[in-house]
Order: structure tokens, then sequence, then C-alpha cells
């Protein structure tokens, strides 16, 4: 399966805890942490519901 690189470009501070969750599930703690994992429908729908914090590196 394709993978896709994620990096956090915003920060958790003041945001819902849903969305701290989001990150954490994604393995993004820090930022500008990159992270690589596989490209499915569950982590593009986790991407799609913080796009303000995360992006996607080529």
């Amino acid at each position: 399966m394709a993978k896709i690189k994620i990096k956090q470009t915003g920060s958790p501070i003041r945001r819902p805890e849903s969305q701290k969750k989001i990150l954490v599930g994604l393995g993004l703690n820090k930022m500008h942490k990159v992270v690589e994992l596989e490209d499915t429908p569950e982590v593009r729908g986790a991407i799609a519901k913080i796009p303000h914090l995360v992006e996607v590196v080529d």
C-alpha cells in the first residue's frame, strides 16, 4: 500500500480535545514533526478533519 507523509504545522493549544486526539492518533505531538503512514481512507479522513493543523508532504 502507498505511504503518505504528514507534517504538523499547527499547535494543538486552545483547540478542541477531539482535534488533539486526532493529532495523537496520527502520531503527531510536536510542531514540524513528520510521520509516514499508510494511505488509507481512515488517515485521509483524519487529515480532512484538521487541515489547519497538518499538511501532506510530498
